[in-house]
């Protein structure tokens, strides 16, 4: 680059930060571009190096992309899909792969997989280009999107691993993990890990045989066996995810998981659970009798949105306040199972499950 290129792009970042900063007291997420500025600038003032800047400067692009793409999709529910890409396409769990994304877009839900071979490509296979996102990665020997996605708007190719995964986790309602080798294993017990404290989810979590098969079996029988029973996880924590060979049983385990329970997010140390439908004090009682073991302190109590929320699309849903104890995860999965059966869905919401 030139220097008169190079004092031409100055000027110009000059003038947009000039404007940004004029524009500043009237954006609605100010206070988070003020701290995303100031940590640039004490970046800028510190002793940081040149590979440390690429990699800040790389992943502030790849969340860029990600956050732009994912923007005008944000009301429907999204099905991520974990598995080998070694599997061919006459294997049973390429097939099953397949038949489990077709069954989930008809249900009007979209599907993400890597972008890749194997499962990826059944993934995006069985949802049809039109509902895929394909979240691809860079890497020094060639990495080539399935064939299905390639080209697609709705393909990005990430420089780094972690925020590819960033966006394999923050973008999905429900994750699907058929079987796969240790990329796989570190995705499953990912999202067990980021649900347990609070950094994801919660989210069902359906781990798919091909029919007869026992990958997802036998992994299970590991953690009854070497987890639960040695006590390094809680007698519950098996309730974090379903397995099956059965297509409806997966389907099932996703659209009841959002029959009553919406989401939820932290607010302090407390959750805040949003609900589609306002529960009754009979059953916000009932979950104190059963549920006060996962608690803190205090009580299960009914809200309306809370202030530091903010206003958006959910403000207007019902909400529960607990001081969870983010360690029984197995008993919250638990309790949202049981606000699930006490709630009703209209005739709109089981027609369309994928809607937020």
């Amino acid at each position: 680059m030139t220097s008169e290129a190079s004092f031409e792009i100055l000027e110009s970042l000059q003038a947009d930060i000039a404007e940004l900063i004029d524009r500043l007291p009237t954006l609605k997420h100010r206070q988070f571009i003020q701290q995303a500025l100031a940590t640039v600038v004490r970046l800028a003032d510190s002793k940081v190096e040149r590979l440390d800047w690429k990699i800040v400067s790389a992943a502030l692009a790849d969340m860029e992309r990600g956050f732009q793409l994912f923007h005008g999709y944000r009301h429907i529910r999204k099905v991520t899909i974990f598995g080998s890409a070694r599997l061919a396409s006459e294997t049973p769990e390429y097939e099953m792969a397949v038949q489990f994304a077709r069954a989930v877009c008809q249900l009007g839900f979209m599907v993400i997989t890597g972008g890749g071979g194997g499962i990826m490509h059944a993934g995006q296979e069985g949802a049809g280009r039109d509902n895929s996102f394909g979240l691809n990665i860079q890497l020094p020997f060639e990495q080539e999107a399935n064939p299905i996605i390639d080209g697609d708007p709705k393909l990005i190719h990430f420089k780094y691993f972690f925020t590819r995964k960033l966006f394999l986790l923050k973008e999905s309602d429900a994750v699907a993990l058929f079987p796969g080798g240790f990329g796989t294993q570190d995705e499953a017990f990912e999202c067990m890990t980021l649900s347990q404290t609070g950094k994801f989810g919660p989210i069902p979590l359906v781990l798919i045989d091909s029919p007869g098969g026992d990958y997802w079996h036998s992994w299970s029988q590991y953690i009854d066996q070497q987890l639960v029973t040695k006590g390094l996880v809680s007698p519950e924590d098996p309730n974090l995810y379903t397995v099956t060979d059965n297509l409806e049983v997966a389907c099932n385990a996703i659209t009841n998981f959002y029959q009553g329970y919406h989401s939820s997010r932290y607010v302090g140390d407390q959750l805040v659970i949003r609900l589609r439908q306002q529960l009754s004090d009979a059953e916000v009682e009932l979950l104190n009798v059963n549920f006060s073991d996962i608690l803190v302190k205090g009580r299960i109590e009914k809200s309306q949105v809370l202030p530091q929320e903010g206003l958006d699309e959910t403000s207007s849903l019902p909400r529960l306040l607990l001081y969870f104890n983010q360690r029984d995860l197995g008993r919250l999965y638990q309790m949202i199972g049981v606000i699930n059966q006490l709630v009703i869905p209209s005739p709109e919401e089981i027609a369309h499950p994928e809607r937020k």
